[in-house]
């Protein structure tokens, strides 16, 4: 119900609606498309470059999204957390579960461009929903620990976009992992978001299984990260209350 509220509430009195879920990961798509083709070419191992950057940007948008609107859930709806108590959870996670919802809607035009581009379908496709149970885990567990450390620090709220910013470009987004030089690929393969990318490529793009040294690291850092800010959030939501 509260992820109901909250899309209701995010596209009340716009004018496109949730034309916009789709219109953010196309225009950074065409964006990209523009800028790594024609000024200055990124390899995609044969892909074209649109759809190379589109299944990035598509389980990013939704990392992101659900980062900005999740994280400061609990100091945006403060008169809510002091009058009333309920797991405070429901509030950071509705968010989540609403930006859900941006991403489905996203997914039908990459449906298209799939078809567009006559990207054969693999049985290895069947490996999307796992990936995406990992990026949700991970997601899940970076809103619980932002949106609870936000309520003593607000300086976050400066703070996580720019770090989101940072991270895109750490990030195989608008690049394939391949140009990392591999003194460093070791270091830059603890990013959890590198696996996930780099496997939604594999089994969409390509027609191959993930990469499952890339991917395993990746899923016990979101599992763990998940747990631990889970119970983070639980310890410090007896004083959301008292210190907003």
């Amino acid at each position: 119900m509260w992820a109901l509220r909250e899309i209701k509430v995010r596209y009340k009195q716009s004018v496109l609606g949730a034309a916009w879920a789709i219109l953010q990961p196309l225009a950074l798509m065409i964006v990209l498309t523009v800028v790594f083709s024609f000024f200055a070419r990124v390899p995609t191992d044969g892909v074209p470059y649109p759809i190379f950057s589109y299944t990035a940007l598509l389980p990013w948008t939704f990392l992101s999204t659900s980062i900005a609107f999740a994280v400061p859930s609990m100091i945006n709806n403060m008169n809510l957390v002091s009058k009333i108590y309920f797991p405070r959870e429901i509030l950071p996670l509705g968010s989540l579960i609403a930006a859900c919802l941006d991403f489905l809607i996203a997914a039908f035009v990459f449906l298209g461009l799939l078809v567009f581009y006559r990207v054969p379908a693999s049985l290895n496709l069947l490996w999307v929903p796992l990936l995406l149970a990992i990026q949700i885990a991970l997601t899940s567990g970076i809103v619980l620990f932002l949106s609870a450390l936000i309520v003593s620090f607000r300086d976050l709220r400066f703070v996580v976009p720019l770090g989101v910013q940072i991270w895109m470009y750490a990030s195989p987004v608008i690049y394939p992992t391949s140009l990392v030089p591999e003194r460093f690929r070791s270091l830059y393969m603890l990013n959890p978001m590198t696996g996930l990318i780099d496997s939604y490529r594999s089994v969409v793009l390509y027609g191959d299984a993930p990469n499952l040294p890339d991917l395993i690291p990746s899923a016990l850092i979101s599992a763990s990260l998940l747990v631990t800010a889970y119970m983070y959030f639980k310890r410090s939501e007896v004083r959301f209350a008292d210190i907003i």
